[in-house]
């Protein structure tokens, strides 16, 4: 075969095989304008006729072309539904949920809604003590009434269960614990759910006025914020239940009521259902209750008359006047303000009435009645104003949502002048805009000054201040001012806690306004505070939280490393978990903002330190994907260190990483290929011409790579390795080194695995060998012979392994590995290769082209050839003739693709295989059809004439 190995001029090649340009001209066309897309609207006439009338638009808008333009409708599915009524019924509830969306979004995106509070609370307001609940229990009464009995009689019959309600048809349940009692709740939601669904509205209603009544229990005092979302919970089911079915009751021959529909649409059948449940809830007698259905069920006034709503929310606002304790009070002043805002947002002036009633009868909070209550329950004052914050806090912000400054400002005043008035304090700085607070934050300084110490908590008074100035910011003037009376005042708390948690806030204020050395001063005081009796354990996530904020206003890491107190802060982070986070935040952000390498000695000993410690966390239990990512910000930190033009220091630096990083084998490969890196801008600055010093340090960088490979685990990790490795040897001209590589990966052939793990998963690990094998000979084709050893020895050494090498039984690999061989020995048999290392002889130079070195390549070939012979041969049994046909085949197209098909006997070789590929009717004929056009096109080419003699002997034959 190499005998007549075809000779090549491979920039002749070159020349041919190049793409001829064309000139283009684009006109009007651009790969960014916007496409123009043709609608296509077909309506059908009648079912026995084919005539359609069809329309087309063009339309060049951004849109997306696939979205529907019928409001998100499927057209089809439209006109389908024109004669189903189920489709009809579907689309109208569809259109009923969009419309209850659009009512729910009467307020902007920018209201916080009442469920984002929700889960807040319910973490927050807990209880170790027992609850009880009362519990319905259903009664039996009515149920032996006939379809015939008269309508006076069903409705004697409910009225008497209203009655039974009110005479005790319920179960209390004592001794409960707060995860019994929610549910319990649940259950009761569920229940109220199945009565209605099953037609039991009168049950239903029962069900919720048992709840209400609930929110009249103060005896777990603490438990009260959580006891309320959850019974609301109910009242909203209850109310949606209700309004839903009267809006069904007003379908008119399939069309619902539209969006903002008027009393004047709604039928007299919808009209006195909803008046009936009005009536109903009016004769509820107890006041809690009575207050809190209605207020459910307040969107059901759209259906009786336009200013229903405006009306009614007065009226219950002066109904609470009648709740003595204040507390329940203010929490249904916090539920009717929810419902009046999704219903009627426009009604503030109801809300605003609402709330100033709350200041009216503020004084209550600390009148006799509840310091007596507090006393029963063991319960301090501070702890007990907080329980206000929720409801207080909800009913500021409906009021001061889009509200002019002058109602805000008129708010405040009232406030400042009642007595005692931190917790509404407080709550002004919750909900109000913080633009508003910062403005005036020396006044709410001097607020906060007055008040009462002994109450609502000064140091959360200002954690709430400080929390507004994170969002906006104060006057310039003001800054330095504002921190040393908030500090003032946090650095005197002796609860590590209620420090903490004021600190973490102002830590960002100071951040966002200050320099380094307020920051410093400030992280120097924390660390003070929180060292004694190890309180730090205590305060992890406020301590991170610090850390982040740190780090978000000062990205810069050589000012961030030149705070003095920033490290001794970090070594407060004791538990290795908590630790490790840290140390992964800072390498992130590290990552994220660092734009240009360093060589910054603090910077350097500081991350080393840091990536160290995540280093150190790895262990056996550690889980595969944490070590990925600690190597990933371990390799980020690795990449940004450049020594420029030190290339000395650049690789002690290096050798440093290794010895600290060895557990991760990720990591010391990013380092070897940090290595090879560096050799070859050695090379690059010297132009390819070493002088005895480079030279010696490119050695060295060679060393350190041949050291550290055979420490890693991943058997194909290593072979690219010594490949790539031996590769920069070679460009290098360390030619010994570059041997020493390649052997290397040749003795390693025979251990890599029938199966090897990717991605989690087993797989065969043939394919992955043939890529590197390839990749191998692209490379031997330039290395040269040692002058100590034979000829080719180490491509005589590749083929002893892969000849010894156990491969799969149905696996044809070895054969395409031949093959393979085959290209390079063509190539090796040319008198100049297709490419060269700069500077390194190869074997077309050395030897130039000798008579003994070409017949030692003629004598591996026929080895080879006589190998993949034999092969074919072993596939003649009937269940493996498809792999026959598919090798023969390949072994064609190298013939094709290399040898010199002038010789008589490689003429017939290539002839045989052609056949033995169709033998069977295994050939793809279109594959056939296209090598053979690929011949005679060949054959119109100066000196291959020859190949027109071999497309006439070249059959086609059909699968028949």
């Amino acid at each position: 075969f190499l005998r007549h190995a075809r000779s090549r001029n491979y920039v002749s090649e070159s020349e041919v095989c190049k793409l001829e340009s064309v000139p283009l001209d684009f006109g009007d066309y651009h790969p960014l304008k916007p496409i123009t897309v043709t609608e296509s609207k077909t309506k059908k006439m009648s079912r026995k006729g084919s005539t359609s009338s069809t329309s087309s638009s063009s339309s060049s808008s951004m849109m997306d072309p696939l979205s529907s333009v019928l409001d998100g409708t499927d057209p089809l599915s439209l006109f389908a539904a024109a004669a189903d009524p189920v489709t009809t019924t579907a689309t109208m509830d569809s259109t009923r949920k969009k419309r209850d969306k659009d009512d729910s979004s009467a307020v902007g995106n920018d209201f916080e809604p009442w469920s984002s509070k929700r889960g807040e609370i319910l973490a927050r307001y807990t209880t170790t003590e027992k609850l009880s609940i009362n519990l319905y229990m259903g009664s039996e009464k009515g149920k032996a009434t006939t379809t015939g009995s008269a309508v006076s009689e069903k409705v004697r019959t409910r009225l008497e269960e209203l009655d039974d309600l009110e005479e005790g048809s319920q179960k209390e349940l004592l001794n409960l614990t707060q995860q019994d009692y929610m549910n319990r709740i649940e259950e009761l939601n569920q229940s109220l759910k199945d009565a209605w669904s099953s037609d039991q509205k009168v049950k239903a209603l029962k069900i919720v006025i048992q709840c209400s009544k609930l929110l009249s229990d103060t005896t777990v005092i603490q438990f009260y914020p959580s006891k309320f979302v959850l019974i609301t919970d109910i009242l909203d089911t209850f109310g949606k239940l209700v309004y839903e079915r009267i809006l069904s009751m007003c379908v008119d021959n399939r069309v619902s009521l539209p969006d903002n529909f008027s009393p004047e649409s709604v039928n007299d059948t919808a009209k006195e259902t909803c008046l009936n449940w009005f009536f109903k809830i009016a004769s509820i007698r107890e006041l809690i209750p009575r207050f809190y259905v209605e207020a459910a069920i307040l969107k059901c006034n759209k259906f009786l008359s336009k200013t229903g709503i405006s009306e009614c929310l007065p009226r219950l606002t002066s109904m609470i006047r009648g709740i003595g304790d204040p507390l329940v009070a203010v929490y249904a002043r916090a539920y009717l303000c929810r419902v009046g805002m999704e219903v009627a947002p426009q009604l503030k002036e109801s809300l605003n009435k609402n709330f100033f009633d709350f200041l009216l009868t503020f004084k209550q909070i600390h009148g006799d009645t509840v310091q007596n209550q507090l006393v029963v329950q063991c319960v301090e004052i501070p702890l007990y104003l907080t329980l206000y914050s929720p409801a207080i806090d909800w009913i500021l912000q409906c009021i001061a949502y889009r509200a002019p400054e002058v109602l805000l400002t008129e708010m405040m005043e009232r406030c400042k002048k009642l007595g005692n008035n931190a917790l509404l304090l407080n709550s002004v700085m919750s909900a109000f805009r913080a633009e508003f607070i910062a403005a005036r934050s020396m006044d709410f300084i001097g607020m906060i000054k007055e008040c009462d110490e002994s109450g609502f908590p000064k140091h959360l008074l200002f954690r709430s201040l400080g929390l507004n100035l994170a969002l906006a910011d104060p006057p310039e003037n003001d800054r330095l001012q504002i921190l040393n009376e908030a500090w003032k005042v946090i650095t005197k708390l002796k609860n590590p806690q209620d420090y903490i948690n004021c600190a973490e806030v102002w830590v960002e204020y100071t951040c966002r306004h200050f320099t380094k050395r307020e920051v410093n001063t400030v992280l120097a005081d924390v660390i003070k505070h929180m060292t004694p009796d190890r309180a730090f354990e205590d305060a992890y996530p406020q301590l991170q939280s610090i850390i982040q904020k740190v780090i978000t206003y000062i990205y810069d890491f050589s000012l961030l490393f030149s705070v003095e107190k920033f490290l001794p802060f970090l070594d407060m982070f004791q538990k290795e978990s908590v630790r490790v986070e840290v140390c992964k935040y800072i390498m992130e952000s590290f990552i994220k903002h660092q734009q240009e390498s360093t060589k910054d000695p603090v910077i350097l000993n500081a991350l080393l330190h840091i990536c160290k410690t995540m280093h150190d966390s790895v262990n056996a239990l550690t889980l595969e994907d944490e070590k990925r990512m600690l190597a990933a910000l371990i390799n980020g930190f690795i990449k940004m260190v450049s020594f420029g033009r030190d290339f000395e220091q650049q690789l002690s630096f290096y050798v440093e990483a290794r010895s600290m990083f060895c557990n991760l084998e990720p990591v010391l490969v990013q380092l070897i290929h940090s290595v090879n890196q560096l050799a070859m801008e050695t090379r690059k600055v010297m132009k390819g011409n070493h002088s005895r010093k480079t030279a010696a340090f490119v050695r060295a960088c060679v060393a350190f790579c041949f050291i550290t490979i055979p420490s890693l685990s991943s058997i194909f990790t290593r072979l690219n390795l010594y490949l790539h490795s031996g590769q920069v040897a070679l460009a290098n001209q360390c030619l010994s080194q570059a041997d020493a590589f390649f052997k290397a990966a040749v003795s390693l052939v025979p251990e890599v695995p029938k199966m090897i793990s990717v991605d989690g998963k087993m797989r065969p690990s043939d394919a992955f060998l043939l890529e590197f094998l390839c990749n191998f000979f692209s490379t031997l084709l330039v290395v040269p012979d040692h002058p100590e050893q034979g000829v080719l020895f180490l491509v005589r050494g590749l083929l002893n392994v892969i000849q010894d090498y156990t491969w799969e039984d149905n696996s044809d690999d070895k054969v395409r590995i031949y093959t393979n061989v085959l290209h390079l020995l063509s190539a090796m048999t040319q008198e100049a290769y297709i490419y060269h290392v700069d500077k390194v002889d190869s074997n077309d130079t050395l030897y130039g082209g000798d008579s003994k070195f070409l017949a030692e390549i003629n004598k591996l070939c026929e080895t080879v050839i006589a190998q993949i012979l034999d092969h074919l041969k072993t596939l003649g049994k009937e269940e493996t003739l498809k792999r026959q046909s598919q090798l023969a085949l390949y072994f064609f197209n190298t013939i094709l693709a290399h040898g010199d098909l002038r010789n008589n006997k490689l003429n017939q070789l290539s002839v045989n295989l052609w056949n033995l590929a169709q033998k069977h009717g295994f050939a793809d004929t279109k594959t056939m059809v296209k090598t053979l056009e690929y011949i005679k096109r060949r054959s119109k080419q100066p000196e291959m004439s020859h190949f027109t003699d071999l497309a006439l002997r070249l059959p086609l034959q059909s699968r028949t």
